[in-house]
């Protein structure tokens, strides 16, 4: 039976507002904290920044967490495509009131579909190409601009439909040249890093344009060290640089309070594994401090 506004005095109304807050606020708190499990959405197979054998340094970095807070780790696998955030993050496991996972390790700061911490990493889009095939002089993106006219022409330019770098390329009136991409595929078992790891070293395409940490990943693996990756530098009419943070759901404060504070406490640790894996960072400055070179 409802109670009506006109028969719920103010005291009263504030006593049921309160008790409200109060009954919600535990659930959502204890959905990350159930049990000591620490619940990561993460994509199965998104080399360098996930995999399901654990090789990514998203999953290096939930490692620490997970040992931070002496909880056990668990995933949620799903491909972090259309509809991720909704059958990840925002999904209710079946007959219960309790959330499939409750922390993404990788989202842009501002993401539209969770409640974002602070970032942990500022990185940048990037070039990458094969050394000794006549590109060893672009040391800068504009340095692929100053090249002989017909070397030029001739470039295939590997590129993901709606990224910034196709902006870049339209602006030098090169999208004749593009090969294109698609950011998502219907195949889960297809990942954005294979523009680089298998088409560009195959020769398929002459310059791969990708994501900074797709490029220094498989450029810091290459035996031979053949991967040049070369940074856009932030431009003001383009947005190549973005923050990364990690994505809890909104209105779950307290347990982004403490994400955060994990951050803070492990960013030695967490800056020490993106190292490794080859990330091309921006510093305060917004300067590469970490050349994938």
């Amino acid at each position: 039976m409802s109670v009506s506004r006109r028969f719920l005095r103010p005291q009263g109304l504030l006593i049921a507002l309160v008790a409200v807050f109060l009954a919600a606020l535990p659930r959502c708190v204890a959905a990350a904290e159930e049990g000591g499990v620490l619940r990561v959405c993460a994509d199965p197979n998104n080399l360098p920044l996930s995999h399901r054998n654990g090789a990514g340094f998203e999953n290096r970095i939930a490692e620490l967490f997970a040992r931070d807070l002496g909880w056990k780790l668990e995933y949620a696998w799903m491909p972090q495509r259309m509809g991720f955030i909704r059958n990840s993050l925002r999904a209710r496991n079946e007959g219960s009131d309790s959330y499939r996972c409750d922390l993404v390790m990788g989202l842009p700061v501002g993401f539209e579909l969770a409640a974002t911490t602070a970032p942990y990493y500022r990185s940048t889009w990037v070039l990458v190409y094969v050394r000794g095939q006549g590109l060893d002089t672009v040391a800068a993106p504009d340095d692929l601009l100053k090249l002989d006219p017909v070397k030029l022409q001739a470039l295939r330019l590997g590129a993901f439909g709606m990224t910034p770098p196709v902006d870049w390329l339209a602006r030098h009136h090169l999208l004749d040249q593009i090969v294109p991409y698609r950011p998502q595929t219907g195949d889960p078992e297809q990942y954005t890093g294979e523009i680089v790891d298998k088409d560009l070293r195959a020769g398929k395409i002459d310059v791969a344009f990708v994501w900074g940490p797709i490029a220094g990943y498989f450029a810091s693996r290459d035996p031979e060290r053949r991967l040049a990756v070369v940074p856009f530098a932030p431009d003001p009419a383009i947005k190549f640089d973005y923050a990364m943070a990690m994505g809890v759901r909104f209105g779950e404060r307290q347990w982004k309070t403490r994400v955060e504070q994990l951050i803070d406490r492990n960013r030695e640790g967490i800056r020490a594994i993106l190292a490794a894996y080859g990330v091309p960072l921006l510093d305060d400055a917004q300067q590469v401090a970490q050349p994938a070179r």
